[in-house]
């Protein structure tokens, strides 16, 4: 009976008009080479897996466009992407390419970027100090902000900045409205940079701190002695005025009574 089920089964005949192999003949089925001899089966190969850490640098597209160029045959269409990319610190590039596909030109400018990267100075979470710069027609002017203001910027400025440590600041663009020039004045910017401590003027500038002088300790030991001996000579000049003060009263009060009967008797001779 168990015969006659398994001939009945539907079979699944190829296109070549084969049977198809069955799991259990395919796993006793030995595979041979060119020469007859078996060719062994060994495990899935282990294959090596990216690190999946996190990223050095972060990358973001900026445009993407579509240029043209024309030719004998017509026009080539082509594009042409800008993209930037920092470290959420003080590291930040910018990278303008072109390809045949958007793929192509993202990765060219993405390499691009890593090649141009600068790194510029801040004062803590903002920049240094005002800018104003201009790349052809492009005019940007960056201002320092107060801690809690954030980032008061265009498209493209706050797309740079967002890759890098700068968390407040102010900007307004004064020029053109091309993206690639506009990017270029902010890197311009950034590279203009200088340190609070290189100013001009400000490195003179220290400021001051109190120093108390403290005198030898000779001296101090010195002033500690005398004002004890002072000390201890006050009591005894107090008592010496106190006694002096005592012996003098009573002598004030015998000559006063002495004075008195004498003009009681001059009195009575008068009368």
């Amino acid at each position: 009976m168990a015969e006659e089920n398994a001939n009945k089964a539907p079979r699944v005949i190829n296109k070549s008009g084969t049977l198809k192999m069955d799991d259990k003949v395919a796993a006793t089925k030995q595979v041979r080479d060119i020469s007859g001899k078996k060719m062994e089966r060994h495990g899935r190969r282990d294959r090596v897996k990216a690190e999946t850490g996190p990223k050095e640098f972060d990358e973001i597209t900026i445009a993407i466009d579509r240029v043209s160029r024309t030719v004998a045959g017509g026009r080539r269409m082509r594009f042409k992407a800008l993209v930037a990319i920092g470290n959420h610190k003080n590291k930040v590039g910018i990278g303008v390419a072109k390809g045949n596909d958007v793929t192509t030109a993202v990765n060219k400018a993405t390499t691009k970027a890593k090649k141009s990267m600068i790194t510029f100075n801040m004062d803590g979470e903002t920049i240094c100090h005002e800018t104003r710069t201009k790349v052809t027609g492009a005019d940007v002017l960056m201002k320092p902000a107060a801690p809690g203001t954030g980032i008061i910027a265009g498209g493209t400025v706050r797309s740079i900045m967002g890759l890098t440590g700068v968390k407040n600041l102010i900007s307004k663009s004064l020029g053109s409205t091309n993206k690639v020039n506009i990017a270029y004045a902010v890197m311009e910017g950034l590279k203009a940079q200088v340190p609070r401590g290189k100013w001009v003027g400000y490195e003179n500038k220290t400021p001051k701190v109190k120093t108390e002088t403290k005198a030898p300790a000779k001296k101090v030991e010195a002033k500690k002695t005398e004002a004890k001996r002072v000390e201890a000579k006050a009591p005894a000049k107090k008592a010496e005025a106190k006694k002096a003060e005592t012996k003098k009263a009573p002598a004030k009060k015998a000559e006063t009574a002495k004075k008195a009967p004498a003009k009681k008797t001059s009195k009575k001779e008068d009368k």
